[in-house]
């Protein structure tokens, strides 16, 4: 007796709370947001913190929260009531993306009656008739009256709309709540396809020795949603995402860059530091939006050309045909407070300007450079030289043994600027290696590599030889 009594009891329970849990369920849109963070990593992928009002029954039931990306990743959704942690929970949740399209609407009417309105243009009236959709596949096949038609002109008409489709990507959660009234939900998630780059313009002046700087950053954000009125925070850095393990590379950023109209701030965060944007913003789905991330005026920079051997010369007899060799044209500048500049930047592909003798503004190159922290030095390799011309001859080549080499080298350079130039000739060396003589001073970057800065008068030319021993 007593165990049928409990099953009663239980079945009761048990309908009651499908009853709940089958009721009409509670939606949640964009009009109750009361708040919306966007923290965009270059990365292509942005962490979205979005805070709404939502007023829910007690008991348990369904909720919809819709307006989230259609890029979102589900299993990185984190759902929190600031003013009911203990008394509401999600017990369950669902991503909803089977989207509604005309295609899907008729797959649900597959073998089922629908209305097919068509103009008869011979008698000027619209004519309804009634089918039966056997398929709807790459061609619908209808059933009217007795017989099958093969496409069939008209405007199809659907009773009603079906089940389990909606219109834009949702979450559905089934969820406990033990006290009715509103709650402030925060709900983040991780979502593709919205990231962030930066820009850069320098303009160059007369002399080479000043520029201008301005850089921007651009925002795309393909994520499937838009985002209104939000707090937006850029982290400069790449996420290494492998399969369910994200670990985050991000790149340190400290101090700030004497600045016009820059509208970001930088903060330190954790091991990290963030951008933030001083005001709100709204960055709608498919949309490109650029903002000003510094204005440096008056930073010194400094010009340099370059010319690079090969390690592998060394260990061989090359042509006898006189190679000629590029000559790089480069532009250095120190990121540091005392050069108005000192705000770690990042990534991003800086594009030179210059004036003309007639004052107009031209291009004159481009390169890309990687996140930059205070007080370190960029390089950019903006072309080569017209002026400047470099031919390499290796004047004698000697194997002492089957693991040691003798060489010797010449390097001419010609000036046929308007002022004298001095090159750097930059040559990287293999092995267990010692240069026996040479024409120029050198000076030694690394284990591996020599530089000599050689001075080119105007109109002439200057030969830079050297001897060099290596060995395996």
């Amino acid at each position: 007796m007593k165990i049928r009594y409990t099953i009663a009891v239980l079945a009761i329970v048990l309908m009651t709370a499908a009853a709940v849990a089958a009721g009409p369920p509670a939606k949640s849109t964009a009009d109750d947001q009361t708040g919306m963070e966007v923290t965009v990593y270059n990365s292509n992928i942005g962490l979205i913190k979005d805070m709404r009002s939502v007023a829910l029954p007690k008991g348990q039931g369904e909720l919809r929260f819709m307006d989230v990306a259609a890029s979102i990743k589900p299993v990185t959704v984190l759902v929190k009531a600031a003013n009911a942690q203990e008394t509401f929970s999600i017990l369950e949740q669902n991503y909803e993306y089977d989207l509604m399209n005309a295609s899907k609407l008729l797959d649900k009417y597959v073998g089922k009656k629908i209305k097919i309105i068509d103009w008869n243009k011979y008698q000027d009236r619209t004519e309804t008739v009634e089918a039966i959709l056997l398929s709807n596949n790459q061609d619908q096949i209808l059933k009217i009256g007795n017989e099958i038609y093969l496409g069939y002109p008209g405007v199809k008409v659907l009773p009603e709309l079906p089940e389990n489709l909606i219109a834009k990507p949702t979450l559905t959660w089934l969820y406990e709540n033990e006290r009715a009234g509103p709650l402030a939900l925060e709900v983040s998630y991780l979502t593709d396809n919205i990231t962030w780059k930066a820009d850069y313009v320098m303009v160059l002046d007369a002399k080479d020795t000043s520029s201008d700087l301005a850089g921007w950053v651009t925002v795309d954000n393909r994520s499937g949603a838009s985002y209104r009125d939000a707090t937006l925070k850029l982290v400069a850095g790449e996420i290494h995402r492998v399969e369910d393990r994200y670990q985050e590379k991000m790149f340190a950023m400290e101090d700030k860059a004497r600045v016009g109209a820059a509208q970001f701030a930088e903060k330190e965060f954790f091991e990290y530091h963030i951008y933030d944007l001083a005001r709100k913003t709204t960055l709608k789905d498919m949309q490109t939006k650029q903002v000003t991330l510094l204005e440096a005026p008056g930073v010194g920079v400094r010009k340099e050309y370059r010319v690079y051997g090969s390690s592998s010369f060394f260990t061989r007899r090359i042509s006898d045909e006189t190679p000629k060799q590029p000559v790089k044209v480069m532009i250095l500048f120190r990121n540091a407070a005392d050069n108005g500049l000192g705000m770690p930047l990042p990534a991003g592909i800086v594009r030179l300007y210059k004036e003309d003798e007639s004052g107009s503004r031209q291009f004159a190159g481009e390169d890309e450079i990687a996140h930059t922290p205070k007080n370190e030095e960029v390089a950019l390799t903006i072309g080569e030289a017209f002026d400047i011309a470099a031919e390499r001859i290796q004047t004698n080549f000697v194997q002492i043994t089957t693991r040691r080499y003798e060489s010797e080298w010449e390097i001419t350079l010609r000036n046929h600027k308007k002022e004298a130039v001095t090159v750097a000739v930059i040559e990287p060396l293999w092995g267990n290696w010692n240069i026996i003589r040479s024409s120029h001073p050198y000076k030694k970057l690394d284990a591996f590599t020599v530089r000599f800065d050689v001075k080119v008068p105007v109109d002439g030319e200057t030969k830079v030889t050297y001897k060099v021993s290596v060995g395996l």
